[in-house]
């Protein structure tokens, strides 16, 4: 849309193309660094000993994104087929309005012919069994989901994880 702030786009096509299809969003860009408030090196990357990362941009929002792939990656892995197709997008400039991204791209042909039904952005990560999700102008839905399973840890990757359950239940939902 606009040089140097590339807007990237995935595509994972579903079996039914007349469904409205769903769109997982996350952004690439990080808030300015004001080295006084962080209590690591912000240009760098670290995890202490109760799993906990330190890095620029790992809550906000590179988690969302990653969490995203990794699912995709799974539910690839089981041969699972969707009936909606589901793109990822990757915009440059949340933390600055989203202007000369998401706002432009809105805006485009190519936008339109996604057919978006619905559209998951960022929200909140958590450390806990929870999972927040807001609707527009983040005003809370309060819905209490349960999953059982297996639960994931970050360095076994394990399989048939309860999140890796409900997310199947999510997109296989006409």
């Amino acid at each position: 849309m606009v040089p140097g702030k590339p807007i990237a786009l995935m595509s994972w096509f579903g079996t039914d193309h007349t469904l409205p299809a769903i769109l997982l969003n996350s952004h690439t860009d990080v808030v300015p660094v004001s080295a006084s408030h962080w209590t690591k090196d912000p240009f760098s990357a670290e995890m202490d000993s109760d799993g906990r990362i330190y890095a620029r941009g790992a809550q906000d929002m590179k988690c969302v994104g990653i969490g995203y792939l990794e699912a995709i990656r799974r539910l690839k892995a089981s041969e699972f087929k969707p009936k909606r197709s589901i793109f990822l997008s990757f915009v440059p400039d949340e933390e600055i309005g989203g202007y000369e991204g998401m706002q432009l791209f809105v805006q485009t042909e190519r936008f339109r012919s996604l057919n978006i039904g619905v559209a998951l952005d960022e929200g909140i990560p958590s450390p806990f069994m929870e999972m927040f999700i807001f609707s527009q102008e983040r005003a809370p839905w309060w819905i209490k989901i349960t999953a059982h399973g297996v639960a994931g840890h970050g360095s076994g990757l394990p399989q048939g994880t309860a999140i890796e359950k409900l997310v199947r239940e999510m997109f296989s939902y006409s």
